[in-house]
């Protein structure tokens, strides 16, 4: 099995309205996405996937957060926020691309240098 990671950044602003501490107030992270993709095999090249490709679709993905409130995207009009749910929605938008041979595994999202949240694709 073979495994690959690319990592891009983005400036973004939220808060969650519910939360009983600091985070309920308007803050801002430079967030740095991690994007892991999988597979068995190689394509005629030697590769998993392009890097150039990756890069370029986790670009356009986080496109949409960059120097943004999240809380006033439609993706978070019924969900708070937050990291998790970030993470979440970064890994489905790709994997709606096409990669192959390799498919995306899980999306790293890191609010801090030293706190992330995982999600992992089905």
């Amino acid at each position: 099995m073979y495994e690959i990671v690319v990592e891009r950044s983005f400036a973004g602003a939220h808060f969650l309205p519910e939360y009983p501490g600091k985070c309920r107030n308007m803050h801002g992270h430079n967030y740095h996405v991690r994007v892991y993709l999988r597979g068995a095999e190689l394509d005629r090249f030697g590769m998993l996937a392009d890097f150039g490709a990756v890069k370029a679709t986790l670009d356009s993905v986080l496109e949409r957060f960059d120097h943004r409130c999240l809380n006033e995207l439609p993706e978070f009009a019924d969900i708070p926020p937050s990291t998790e749910h970030l993470a979440r929605i970064i890994a489905e938008s790709m994997a709606q691309r096409d990669f192959a041979p390799a498919r995306i595994h899980r999306v790293e999202v890191w609010e801090t240098a030293i706190q992330a949240a995982t999600y992992y694709l089905p």
